[in-house]
């Protein structure tokens, strides 16, 4: 039997398992509870029954396992994943798809698009691919030489590939940009990223853009009226906006996203990257960077160096704190926030890099339930999939984390695993463990 088909065969094995977690406490992220010695059992792939522990049996045959003192809650989402591209060997792509499942990451958002994508997206879902569930954005619309007419035409192909969405990049003029808008609406495909600076965050959250990612454009926007920066040299501007900023014009913007119903994908851990004074040896001394290939670090090293050489550290301390009370006053103002990293980038590490941006949306001033939440029911909330996916009950997906800590009480505990289950195949944290040495040992 060749390989694709012994692992279609093994895929198929798993999702036929049933699987039973015993006396387990659930956190069901319908609302901030728990539900405590509950038994759950898990058929082709779904949740077919939650009971209390003294009335649901598990059938003969079934995988158990005992929950006693861990907690059950949905898998948790990347919502900004960079997913790897066709020249990528195929080791390299198995290792990043299950570094997320690693992590509990059984569902990511593509924001690198490329047609390999549509294939990996298929292989999931087939169950040739250990992997989260994909949502694939296109190739990226970017560039001041992309026409109207170009990004129109773009549009419908990509709606035609059967993307999930469109990318924002950068430098898009805004002729171009509102060409892309309309013809995106028209054809009914979802767009989302970045913030072209000549088009700006207000006119992205009046045409619809459905995600503003790694708060893109609020520093832009909140740049003082007397700011000497305004026809400085775009390295200068980069480098020293921190150092101009109005916060009372926080308020205003946070208003203006909640009204355009527009989403947010912070990514806080990777700007810190970008804006710390840390040196690159001390990033590259993280433990997870063991499971990543050794090229992709040194060449993290080279780009954080750059990046410290071109920093001004106070105006970087000062870009760190504004995006902090930026995205509280989001908070406040009741917009949405979904969970993303940008992995990989950087020294963030797919799957990981949940656990670095954690602590930073706790010093922001969201709650635990507020983090869980972002990674979880809000992210079936803005895919439309909350009657599949998003919270543990009857008849949902069966994308599980099992944790030895309560969560809620503090949200790093989801590095405390016992175990992930993705489409209904449990991969307890022994196994996880076996196949991450494995990883780093090559």
């Amino acid at each position: 039997m060749n390989r694709v088909a012994l692992v279609t065969v093994l895929a198929w094995v798993a999702s036929a398992q049933v699987v039973v977690f015993e006396n387990v406490n659930v956190i069901p992220m319908d609302r901030e509870r728990i539900l405590a010695a509950r038994t759950v059992l898990v058929r082709d792939g779904r949740i077919a029954e939650i009971g209390p522990a003294n009335r649901v049996r598990a059938p003969e045959g079934a995988v158990r396992v005992d929950g006693r003192g861990k907690y059950l809650m949905p898998g948790f989402a990347e919502m900004h994943g960079h997913l790897p591209g066709p020249d990528v060997p195929r080791e390299v792509v198995e290792d990043v798809m299950f570094l997320y499942v690693a992590n509990g990451v059984t569902t990511v958002r593509g924001m690198l698009g490329n047609p390999i994508h549509l294939q990996l997206r298929r292989e999931v879902a087939e169950g040739k691919l250990l992997g989260p569930r994909l949502y694939v954005a296109g190739p990226a619309f970017a560039g001041a030489k992309l026409t109207p007419e170009e990004a129109r035409q773009r549009v419908r192909e990509q709606k035609e590939a059967g993307y999930d969405l469109l990318k924002v990049l950068e430098g898009l003029r805004p002729e171009t940009y509102e060409a892309m808008a309309a013809e995106a609406k028209a054809v009914g495909i979802p767009f989302a990223g970045h913030v072209p600076d000549e088009v700006g965050l207000l006119r992205c959250l009046e045409v619809g853009q459905k995600s503003i990612d790694h708060l893109d454009g609020y520093l832009e926007a909140l740049e003082a009226d007397d700011s000497p920066l305004r026809n400085a040299d775009p390295k200068i501007r980069r480098r020293d906006l921190g150092l101009y900023l109005d916060e009372r014009k926080i308020p205003a913007l946070a208003e203006a996203t909640r009204k355009a119903g527009a989403w947010v994908v912070p990514t806080m851990a990777l700007w810190e990257t970008f804006n710390s004074t840390e040196s690159p040896e001390a990033m590259a001394q993280r433990a997870e960077l063991q499971f990543v290939p050794r090229q992709w670090v040194e060449g993290w090293v080279k780009q954080k160096t750059t990046l410290l050489a071109n920093l001004n550290p106070e105006a970087g301390r000062r870009v760190i704190e504004v995006r902090k009370k930026v995205l509280k006053a989001l908070r406040d103002a009741g917009v949405r926030i979904a969970f993303g990293t940008d992995s990989p980038q950087v020294f963030s590490v797919p799957g990981f890099s949940t656990h670095r941006e954690i602590p930073i949306l706790r010093e922001a001033g969201l709650t635990p339930y507020e983090i869980l939440v972002s990674g979880t029911r809000h992210v079936a909330e803005y895919f439309g999939t909350l009657a599949e996916t998003g919270t543990v009950e009857r008849g949902k997906r069966a994308d599980l984390i099992l944790l030895e800590a309560n969560p809620l009480a503090d949200p790093a505990n989801l590095a405390r695993r016992a175990g992930v289950m993705v489409a209904g195949r449990w991969i307890p944290e022994t196994e996880i463990q076996k196949r991450l040495a494995a990883m780093a040992s090559r």
